[in-house]
């Protein structure tokens, strides 16, 4: 690969302002093109190991430049990947070791980059930033897949989980559902920004933008100053950035055209105005031939003290297919029933609490035939003088429940019938018989959910449920059916099944 002399670049990492010691590390080198950031999991001396080592395996696999640079950065995530596992399983004290990493090669105006956790890697150009990376962990797949906003994912309770990593289990270079590798254009007026999440948990993509163009041509000052408002925000976790700009990256300004643009500029005015003039005239003629449609745009329904709606049941029954409500923090005493194509969530996650024995019994949530519903956010808290026999009742009904917290109820979560709900990234714990009851012929999907110290089976699927089960955690409920954890033990982890070759998903720090 030719050397990249018209690259200018900076890179640095601190440990933030509440940890003392760094497990974040970095690689740069601009003369073959490598940068690499790189953050640790296992906790101090543990973590700061599979950094180590995974930027000297990735490195020294990345300099020898035989074959394509795509198999080059697998090969090298994947040499690291079974070098920390091997270091981890012949020392104790490194015990569950691994680490999240973005790596991107600069060759011929592209870059080819490789990617395995929640570290990112951006592209910032023409007054914009784009994520490259896409974020393996269960809060950063919903904000990838639009279902929540940046500013919720980043105060996300559950942001520092991943569900890959690199050294948690032993991987070959093009093993499915390990390394993302893509290649992407590099002009000479772009620049990439490599971080850890502890920027990206504390400062927003567009302050990122911001910073990189106020600074551009300086990246040394720009790395500087996102590392200082990721400490101002907080500085919860140790913060790396490398930032790499072309040689014609500048910041964009919004300065009026010279001179000699302005005839060019006039003349695009003039014509352009003319088409306006012509399409007017042809919408107003329109209304003589074709009716006006008739637009009925999605809604949020705010419920809360104060609002249009005081409770849960008052918004639902205003809304539409389609519509959002909101719920305002605080303890609702009501029994909830979701409508069809209506999106339920917390304002805030877990913060909108339902606390009140229903009336003559039953679930908390129900949802009965109930088709393209969404159920996230919330926290149901059962107690002795406030008991709840469900928490969330699915009955024949096509429903994502996701974010939610049952605890205390009878029977956590209650599947019926034979549609397939979704319950992904909720915790179900301390039940007083099982967290999860599938009845019927359903084929529920749930993964992602942390379900912990019930008395009855964490998850009981009966009368031919078969559900499919995905990175979830379960321990300390009583005995699973044996068929079931059979089939489950290789994709989800049971933490009081001793099985050395089950994946573990990794909570970072």
């Amino acid at each position: 690969m030719p050397p990249n002399p018209k690259l200018i670049l900076a890179g640095a990492s601190d440990p933030g302002r509440v940890r003392h010691n760094n497990e974040d590390a970095l690689h740069v080198d601009a003369e073959r093109g490598i940068f690499l950031v790189v953050d640790g999991i296992g906790g101090q001396a543990a973590g700061e190991k599979a950094a180590e080592i995974a930027v000297g395996r990735v490195r020294a696999r990345l300099e020898r430049q035989t074959g394509t640079a795509e198999q080059r950065v697998r090969e090298a995530i994947a040499m690291a990947n079974n070098e920390i596992l091997r270091e981890a399983r012949g020392n104790p004290e490194w015990q569950g070791m691994a680490c999240v990493l973005t790596v991107a090669v600069l060759e011929n105006g592209s870059a080819v980059v490789g990617h395995v956790g929640d570290s990112r890697l951006y592209q910032i150009r023409r007054g914009e930033i784009r994520k490259i990376t896409h974020d393996h962990s269960p809060v950063g797949e919903r904000e990838d897949n639009h279902e929540i906003s940046e500013a919720e994912a980043m105060r996300h309770p559950r942001r520092n989980e991943v569900f890959r990593d690199v050294g948690s289990e032993e991987h070959a270079p093009d093993d499915a559902d390990f390394i993302e590798v893509h290649r992407i254009p590099f002009d000479p007026d772009s620049a990439l920004l490599l971080c850890s999440d502890g920027l990206s948990d504390q400062v927003a993509s567009l302050e990122i933008r911001q910073a990189v163009e106020r600074n551009a041509g300086n990246p040394e000052a720009a790395v500087r100053e996102l590392i200082d408002a990721a400490n101002a925000a907080g500085g919860k976790d140790n913060v790396t950035v490398v930032l790499v700009e072309g040689e014609g990256f500048t910041a964009q300004r919004s300065a009026p055209q010279s001179r000699g643009g302005d005839s060019v500029m006039a003349r695009a005015l003039w014509f352009a105005g003319g088409l306006a003039l012509a399409a007017a005239a042809a919408w107003f003629s329109r209304g003589m031939w074709v009716a006006k449609p008739v637009v009925v745009k999605p809604q949020v329904l705010v419920v809360g003290t104060g609002t249009a709606y005081p409770n849960i049941a008052a918004g639902l029954a205003a809304a539409h297919a389609g519509d959002t409500v909101e719920v305002s923090p605080g303890e609702y005493k009501e029994q909830v029933r979701l409508a069809s194509g209506v999106t339920l969530r917390s304002q805030v996650p877990r913060e909108a609490v339902l606390r009140a024995a229903p009336m003559g019994g039953g679930a908390a949530v129900i949802a009965d035939n109930i088709k393209g519903a969404r159920f996230s956010g919330f926290r149901i808290l059962a107690a002795k003088d406030l008991p709840i026999p469900t928490g969330i009742l699915l009955d024949n009904s096509r429903v994502e429940v996701d974010d939610v917290e049952v605890e205390g109820a009878n029977i956590g979560v209650e599947i019926r019938g034979s549609s397939s709900p979704v319950l992904r990234a909720n915790s179900v714990h301390d039940c007083l018989g099982e967290g999860v009851l599938i009845l019927g012929a359903s084929q529920a999907w749930i993964s992602h959910n942390d379900i912990r110290r019930n008395k009855g089976a964490g998850l009981a699927a009966r009368d031919g449920a078969r559900p499919a089960l995905l990175q979830n955690v379960f321990e300390k409920n009583a005995v699973d059916p044996p068929e079931l954890m059979a089939e489950a033990k290789e994709q989800n982890l049971f933490l009081d099944v001793p099985a050395p070759s089950v994946r573990r998903p990794a909570v970072k720090k």
